[in-house]
């Protein structure tokens, strides 16, 4: 196991940007960078024995900052918060005060606003070379910030185990309560040379779904994913029901106990043998097949478009704080936010 900080020479408000290098006895390497908490390679042995990366992203780290990319909203590899997925009409009350956020997705808040998680430069706090190798990564939201409440200071440990899992190991506090939802948006191919991932066998251990507005937005209503092409029980391809114009962007609540940590979500490339499964402690997990991606200039020069990628977004349900029936996402100052979330990578038997 060894873990290695290279700096990028990147100084983005007074903060520098460096990259942290996780590596096991296997040879999976994964590279984080602090601007965003940004994934930005995960690197594993396929059936054939190659070396192949899984997430997408950018050869450089410049990349991440072109306003191109920038405007087209992707998040790839990112943490994304104070609040994931949509808040409806960017507003929520806590205690009879009521707080109006930045309406980024149309009438919506989207992924904590205009500059979230995903565009701060997190401090390194911890390496860790073993047993695991890790790095805790903290970053504090002051009071008021996108017009949240409260100063947040957040603890994010990646972990890289033997037996290639990525363990991302959340810790929240307050002083003052606030909304939080936190997830990672990671964007996934297992295919050995990427595009449309519409092959790929993909299961969900959900039995419904929540209903969403046309603005993505979900309502409270729960749906079975019975009989419906959201039925994801049994692993099936993701294109087989699919409305190709539309791909997937729909939130799943898991059968779980609440806080649990279990498999949430299973993805199988036949070609390249891989199997991506995602265990979380997490009540839902977003599925998103990347219908908006577009993205120039990827990795090794090559074009991201629509249906490129799937990420399995794990966090609580979407708009809770404005759904007193969902599980809260209200943090009180006396209460601390936890969240694990693993990426698991191994062959198909």
């Amino acid at each position: 196991m060894s873990v290695q900080q290279i700096p990028t020479g990147k100084i983005i408000d007074g903060e520098e940007v460096i990259a942290i290098e996780l590596t096991n006895s296997k040879g999976t390497y994964v590279k984080i960078f602090n601007y965003g908490a940004i994934i930005n390679k995960f690197v594993v042995k396929n059936a054939k024995g190659e070396k192949q990366d899984i997430v997408l992203g950018f050869d450089t780290f410049d990349e991440y900052l072109d306003p191109a990319y920038l405007a087209n909203g992707a998040y790839l590899g990112a943490v994304v918060g104070r609040y994931a997925n949509r808040i409806k009409n960017g507003r929520f009350t806590i205690d009879e005060e009521t707080y109006q956020l930045a309406q980024n997705a149309g009438t919506d808040t989207l992924h904590g606003g205009i500059v979230g998680f995903d565009k701060k430069v997190w401090d390194v706090i911890e390496i860790g070379d073993g047993p695991q190798a890790s790095v805790t990564l903290q970053y504090e939201s002051v009071d008021g910030e996108e017009n949240f409440p409260g100063n947040l200071i957040i603890d994010l440990t990646f972990e890289l185990t033997e037996n290639d899992e990525l363990i991302l190991s959340y810790e929240a506090e307050t002083d003052q309560a606030t909304a939080i939802n936190l997830t990672h948006h990671g964007y996934f191919n297992l295919a050995p040379n990427g595009g449309n991932i519409k092959n790929h066998k993909q299961q969900i251990f959900a039995s419904n779904y929540l209903e969403q507005d046309s603005n993505y937005s979900v309502t409270g209503k729960l749906i079975p994913v019975e009989g419906t092409p959201l039925d994801f029980t049994k692993s099936k391809e993701i294109g087989q029901d699919w409305d190709e114009k539309e791909g997937y962007d729909q939130t799943f609540v898991l059968d779980k106990i609440y806080g649990d940590l279990s498999l949430a979500s299973k993805t199988i490339e036949e070609e390249s043998g891989l199997v991506l499964s995602v265990y979380t402690t997490e009540p839902v997990a977003h599925l998103y097949t990347a219908k908006y991606l577009d993205v120039k200039n990827g990795k090794g020069g090559k074009d991201y478009g629509s249906y490129g990628a799937f990420c399995v977004e794990t966090q609580h349900h979407p708009n809770a704080v404005n759904i007193p029936t969902f599980p809260s996402t209200i943090l009180w100052p006396e209460d601390l936010y936890t969240q694990t979330t693993i990426y698991k990578v191994s062959l198909i038997k």
